[in-house]
């Protein structure tokens, strides 16, 4: 027997092709195999080894490909005369893991925060979906059959700036259909998500100093794009009905507005609904100071009570508004897929900004998307979603109302996957969101909506993404985990 055999061994871990590549490779950097040694033919190794002889011959074949082997005609295969480089020398001694930049730079405090990671076991998160629900199997069926049929040198290569055409076609006419507006496939730039939605929308449409507005209670990652773009933040206060859209007037009396920021649908954080007059008098005032409203309809699909009130994208006339929204919201925070609706000649821009921070995004999750959307997976997926995250609201809100109703106050929303809930003024939220931690609960501790004027001791508490046992446990941890202030 060739003694080459005694050296390769089989194992059940892995594909046996990779594991003789791997092993090849290993025996060459050892010197176990020199230059220039022959190695057994394809048909003998493979019977040796009990294993199809078609596989020896792509092993040796990737093996010459790499460098590591030669094949002569009509002689053999032989370890390579002319090896890659084996042993590497440093050319100085090796440096420790460097942790301070040798360069200088100026740190921006206002864009340092924690990255909420999933890595409790139960969670009342800020209100996302449960991925469990999620229409995986048709997505991945779509996405093997995009990734395996058709021309592949155009699906597989560079594509359109502003996303896969099938993908804003179809998103267009569903947008159409469900949203009022009106709208083709050049009125959309699909992004990978509402956080690159308005980065681009900044980058392209708002300078320096440039003055914008939030609800004084906002999301944050929109106050952090702002104050990234170097604008002037403007915080407008909210009530029960949103934004105070007569506060907002005021503000416009006295400084141009380059662009509002809002969410109108179910405002962030406290998930109220910006009532009809509010929304028609922002319209009006944005016509009359020529202001960009920034849209953020994170999801609108998961509404319970009667049908919802329409965007404001459907309502403008001006082309003012830069509608966003997201599937990540729908599917599951994992599918990057997003878009943005305005203008044609706002979302060209748009496309020449995206190109520089980002070439394009996956066409092949994009024509997957497009597939479901087509054939209606997407929409049937939506509508079991929205009766299971009704029925869970109702056993949330129970919970509440049985186990902590001294302790928290809140008022049910009509839509979204989280309740704005009031927390009891005795109660250190921050520490009972540690505390909750230790004890197996993420929940936010609420810190990011306060400010110097307001500290509501309140935070969002997800319930869409705990099925019913889950939901229980949650407020249970809750109930024990609550800290008071001495």
């Amino acid at each position: 027997m060739n003694p080459i055999i005694s050296l390769l061994k089989i194992e059940p871990t892995e594909t046996i092709q990779t594991q003789l590549i791997n092993q090849f490779q290993q025996l060459i950097r050892t010197g176990i195999l020199s230059s220039g040694q022959k190695l057994p033919s394809s048909r003998f190794l493979a019977d040796e080894l009990k294993i199809h002889r078609q596989t020896v011959v792509k092993v040796y074949e990737d093996l010459v490909l790499q460098g590591w082997l030669s094949s002569v005609a009509g002689k053999g295969t032989f370890i390579s005369d002319t090896l890659p480089e084996i042993n590497p020398q440093a050319f100085s001694k090796q440096p420790k893991q460097r942790i301070k930049a040798g360069f200088e730079f100026s740190p921006k405090p206002f864009i340092v925060r924690p990255v909420v990671k999933s890595s409790s076991a139960l969670h009342l998160d800020d209100g996302f979906p449960d991925p469990r629900l999620a229409p995986l199997t048709e997505l991945s069926r779509a996405y093997k059959t995009n990734i395996s049929k058709g021309n592949l040198y155009q699906k597989l290569g560079y594509g359109d700036t502003k996303g896969v055409l099938a993908l804003r076609s179809e998103l267009a006419l569903y947008l159409n259909k469900t949203r009022g507006l009106n709208i083709g496939a050049e009125n959309i730039l699909i992004v990978r998500g509402t956080v690159m939605g308005f980065y681009l929308s900044n980058l392209a449409f708002v300078n320096p100093n440039d003055n914008v507005a939030v609800g004084q209670m906002s999301w944050q990652s929109g106050k952090i794009g702002f104050q990234q773009a170097g604008a002037n933040l403007i915080e407008i206060p909210t009530d029960e009905g949103g934004m105070c859209i007569d506060a907002l007037e005021e503000v416009c009396k006295k400084m141009p507005l380059r662009m509002v920021y809002v969410t109108p649908h179910h405002d962030y954080p406290t998930t109220v609904i910006m009532k009809a007059d509010r929304r028609l008098k922002l319209l009006d005032l944005a016509k009359k100071y020529r202001f960009i409203i920034f849209e953020d309809d994170y999801d609108y699909d998961f509404h319970y009570q009667s049908k919802p009130l329409l965007p404001l994208a459907s309502a403008d006339s001006e082309g003012l508004v830069l509608y966003s929204g997201s599937f990540t919201k729908s599917i599951s925070p994992a599918f990057r897929v997003g878009y943005l609706v305005g203008p044609t000649e706002a979302i060209d821009h748009l496309a020449f900004h995206r190109r520089i921070i980002d070439r394009q995004g996956d066409n092949m999750l994009e024509m997957a998307v497009a597939d479901i959307l087509k054939d209606g997976t997407l929409e049937r997926f939506l509508r079991k979603s929205l009766k299971t995250y009704r029925e869970r609201r109702g056993v949330f809100s129970e919970l509440l109302d049985t186990h902590l109703s001294d302790f928290v106050k809140y008022d049910l929303p009509e839509g979204g996957m989280s309740i704005w809930t009031k927390f009891d003024r005795k109660i250190d939220l921050v520490a009972t969101a540690l505390l909750a931690f230790k004890n197996g609960l993420y929940i936010s501790d609420g810190s990011q909506f306060d400010s110097p004027q307001l500290q509501p001791n309140a935070t969002r508490l997800g319930f869409a993404s705990s099925n019913e046992s889950q939901l229980e446990q949650s407020v249970e941890i809750l109930k024990r985990s609550l800290v008071f202030k001495k």
